[in-house]
């Protein structure tokens, strides 16, 4: 069985709004400013986005608050095609703990981050059904780290669910994860050096002291 594409479904999904001359509403989460910055780049050529910042899995409060701050900012200074709106999400890093338990230990990448990806695509696809939105994705398939067949098929799962379409991705295609490195230093933004939870953080810790 071969591999989805998910660029080139994007790509097809892109052609098929233009061809239509429409600009949908989107929902996009966001873990970070830096990881938007190419995402809203790209998309806000053909949607009119709102930028979602819902990431209870964050540690520690105050980097929660950096990261917040850093993604409004880009926001505002970013000369988009369309609007670019923000809504904050709640911290509720009670949820994260509940979903996690009993993963702590496990790596990076695994099980423990699959179950954090539910809880947030989760949160913002019951999001874009209220609002109305044409569709809702996240920007996180733009790590190099993360898997992007994994968040997609969550996120197909959680548009029958909810019934908004999810729009297919895999932000790091198309030298994607570049170009955000790139606009992080044109635009000079705080750059996290762990995913955000405290077992990545712990884990990152230990690859810097080479254990």
């Amino acid at each position: 069985m071969n591999k989805r594409n998910y660029q080139k479904e994007l790509e097809k999904t892109i052609e098929k709004l233009q061809r239509e001359g429409q600009v949908p509403k989107l929902l996009l989460h966001s873990c970070c400013a830096p990881c938007s910055s190419y995402v809203i780049e790209y998309l806000s050529e053909y949607f009119s986005i709102t930028v979602f910042y819902y990431n209870p899995n964050i540690y520690p409060e105050d980097e929660y608050e950096k990261r917040v701050a850093e993604q409004m900012r880009f926001i505002e200074e970013f000369p988009a095609k369309h609007p670019v709106d923000f809504i904050r999400g709640d911290f509720e890093k009670d949820k994260f703990y509940d979903a996690v338990k009993g993963y702590e230990g496990a790596k990076e990448g695994g099980e423990r981050c699959e179950r954090c990806f539910c809880l947030r695509l989760s949160k913002t696809a019951k999001l874009a059904g209220e609002l109305g939105a044409g569709y809702f994705t996240t920007t996180l398939s733009i790590s190099p780290l993360k898997n992007a067949e994994k968040l997609n098929e969550i996120g197909e799962e959680l548009s029958k669910e909810y019934g908004v379409p999810y729009l297919c991705s895999d932000f790091k295609k198309k030298n994607g994860y570049k170009r955000s490195v790139e606009l992080s230093a044109m635009y000079g933004m705080y750059r996290q050096d762990y995913c955000g939870c405290i077992f990545s953080k712990n884990e990152r810790e230990l690859q810097k002291e080479g254990r």
